[in-house]
């Protein structure tokens, strides 16, 4: 008997119908070893000698590990089919470890997609354990550790955070710091003007460019009145006429950071929603007759296609489009600083499994995913789109309008997949057939007051690709990360853009005063690519440790001497049931008041809800209760006001501000004061401040 050991069970239920009844497919069901909390600082590591780690079986895997061992003993050989990355092979060492057999029946076998042919085609090439790979994700465990233990003990007591680590304190900072940009921000007013022309049947909405001094801003309603009096009776004659052919190159196909981006962009998903799906997709789909991995795996940053997928996408593209249709793709990767190239590109296993054959197999969310990447897989071996760009110039008494229209002259890879639009209003059409010096009727003209906006707050999607950008953490971490922010109330969800909570920019702007040699965007980076060097076997892992904790724990000891302490802060009352001083502390929903004496005496001062104050005003919704002024005593909002009905529970009506009376234009929801803004009470609505358009 063959034992074949891989982490996932129903990565496991796959491969077991591929091998014959020699083999014996088990999981690990993921890691089965930690660091232990022994030795100096908990860390489960020995300083003195070479930072050596110490390592036990978790305490929920001992039947697992039992079970394993068992079959070891009786195996002819033990095949260690964990994941194709570093976590993977330090997880095969482990198994290795701890089932504790010859190193002569042991072998690790690596495939990057589930299907009958990469499994049975591995078996033959097993290998030893790269031993450069397990040190890697050592480290990086280690690091972790030892800034988590620290950090997180610290934070926890001084100013009462849950958590710090090493790239999850980064994220946050480029979170807090965006916020900080966005309050700095100081608007500027301009002045739109559109001209709408007619030709035919048609109308054309022309922008000015400069008036006849050749001034292109305008920032004030009166240089704006000043362009507009010189346009309401000018001729529009066009100018110049200018039509050139470009090229549109389809993109790469799918690694982990670019999916995670579609996928938010398109499908409305989040990176933990993604990266769950995709991984149902990678360990096998019944089929009925198969169970096979409908993608390869999905925690890569290559770009890389085999010369298999290759060739059989060519054939598809070819007979299914034509042979224009076939661009082929130059199998090299952008071969950055942060980039592994451990494996290939997410793509299908199969050019054969369409997703409409797939289709019934498949839930809702996996049919989308799956769609996405076969259609970028086989769109990036497509040919290029020519597009054809036609910019018109219009003179108006002496004043510059241009007006831009595209059309599609070959279609190439956008016959299957169409890049997702960042911005709506890029979209252009097709022009009429125009001619120079052709006068264009005015149908009206429009003027409009702007301000310059902000920079955009973060979506997972944004911060992801800032992320990878800057060469903070990897494939395997992006979705973790913003778990993480989420779960420590570092930050609070607006329509999908992170908003740092009050905690989230305490913490990162102490972690900045007494950290900020560390915890920041170049150190964090470096560190990556010194993991990455730990890999290929070119410098020592553990005196790359030794650096980083002889750097670390001396600005560990400042900040315990230094940094405020938030928590607790004691009261001027006390304990009803002991006597005891009472103190605020911070809790997961914000600060209590607790006795003292805990844990002997475990008294909790119950919130004392304030009475609502009555505004005179109708409830909106049911019209029969009045809006009374409450404030939140519990939660991430704790102290915020908001307007509820007096009827509750019969009516459930709530406003985080006061209505006006007045019905927003767009969808009728009740307009809302807040502060000195008024806006639409629905916050799906758009309309939440008023455009001045004037003809």
């Amino acid at each position: 008997m063959k034992l074949l050991i891989v982490e996932s069970p129903a990565k496991s239920k796959t491969i077991e119908r591929y091998l014959g009844d020699d083999y014996v497919v088990e999981s690990s069901i993921g890691h089965i070893r930690d660091l232990t909390i022994k030795g100096k600082g908990g860390f489960g590591v020995d300083i003195e000698n070479n930072f050596q780690p110490s390592y036990e079986v978790l305490k929920e895997k001992k039947d697992v590990v039992a079970k394993l061992q068992s079959l070891a003993d009786k195996a002819e050989h033990i095949y260690l089919a964990t994941d194709p990355d570093r976590e993977g092979e330090a997880i095969s060492w482990h198994l290795q470890e701890v089932l504790q057999q010859p190193a002569y029946k042991v072998s690790r076998v690596v495939f990057n997609e589930i299907t009958k042919n990469a499994v049975l085609n591995a078996i033959p090439n097993a290998r030893d354990i790269d031993m450069d790979l397990v040190h890697s994700q050592e480290s990086r465990r280690i690091l972790d550790r030892i800034i988590g233990f620290r950090l997180s003990s610290l934070l926890q007591q001084k100013i009462g955070s849950k958590s710090a680590g090493r790239v999850q304190s980064v994220a946050l900072k480029l979170v807090v710091d965006r916020e900080k940009e966005i309050e700095a921000f100081d608007s500027k007013e301009y002045w739109d003007i559109h001209a709408l022309l007619k030709k035919d049947d048609n109308l054309l909405k022309a922008k000015f460019i400069k008036d006849q001094d050749g001034k292109s801003a305008l920032n004030s309603e009166e240089e704006a009145m000043k362009v507009v009096s010189l346009l309401q009776n000018a001729e529009y004659k066009i100018d110049s006429i200018d039509v050139k052919n470009r090229n549109r190159s389809s993109k790469p196909p799918f690694i982990t950071s670019t999916l995670q981006q579609d996928a938010g962009a398109r499908l409305k998903y989040n990176a933990k929603r993604v990266m769950m799906i995709a991984q149902k997709l990678y360990e096998g789909i019944d089929l009925g007759e198969e169970r096979v991995g409908l993608i390869t795996y999905m925690r890569t940053d290559s770009i890389r296609l085999s010369d298999e997928f290759i060739a059989s996408a060519k054939s598809h593209i070819e007979s299914n489009y034509g042979k224009n249709y076939y661009k082929g793709f130059k199998n090299k990767n952008k071969k950055g600083a942060h980039v592994q190239d451990a494996h290939e590109s997410i793509r299908p296993t199969s050019i054969e499994r369409t997703p409409e054959k797939m289709k019934k197999y498949l839930s809702t969310d996996e049919y989308k995913l799956y769609t996405l990447i076969y259609n970028r897989a086989v769109a990036s071996l497509m040919s290029d789109a020519v597009v054809e760009d036609t910019k018109v110039n219009i003179l108006a008494n002496n004043c510059l309008f241009n007006l831009e229209g595209e059309r599609v002259v070959f279609d190439g890879f956008l016959k299957i997949y169409e890049e997702a639009k960042i911005d709506e209003s890029e979209d252009l059409s097709r022009l009429p057939s125009l001619e120079i010096g052709e006068v264009l009727p005015l149908n009206e003209l429009l003027y409009e007051q702007k301000f310059t906006n902000p920079p955009h707050r973060y979506t997972e999607a944004r911060l992801i690709r800032k992320m990878e950008e800057l060469g903070i953490g990897r494939p395997s971490t992006y979705a973790l990360t913003m778990e993480t922010l989420r779960l420590r109330s570092y930050v609070t969800m607006d329509k999908r853009t992170f908003v740092p909570s009050k905690q989230g920019r305490l913490t990162s702007e102490q972690l900045d005063l007494f950290f900020s040699s560390i915890i920041n965007v170049k150190y964090t980076a470096d560190m990556e690519n010194t993991l990455d060097e730990i890999s290929l076997g070119n410098i020592v892992w553990y005196e790359e440790i030794r650096k980083f904790y002889e750097t670390f724990m001396p600005l560990v000891e400042n900040a315990r001497d230094n940094m405020v302490k938030l928590y607790p802060k004691l009261t001027d009352e006390f304990c009803p049931t002991c006597g005891l001083p009472l103190y605020i502390r911070r809790g997961p929903f914000g600060e209590f008041t607790a006795c003292s004496g805990y844990p002997h005496c475990k008294y909790i001062k119950k919130a004392v809800k304030p009475d609502p104050v009555k505004t005179g005003i109708e409830c909106p919704l049911c019209h029969e209760g009045e809006l009374v002024e409450r404030i939140n005593v519990r939660g991430r909002n704790k102290g915020a006001k908001f307007y509820a009905c007096d009827k509750f529970p019969k009516c459930r009506a709530t406003y985080s501000g006061l209505p006006t009376g007045e019905k927003c234009s767009e969808c009728g929801s009740p307009m809302i004061k807040v502060e000195d803004t008024v806006r639409c009470g629905n916050e799906r609505c758009k309309t939440n401040r008023k455009k001045k358009e004037t003809k």
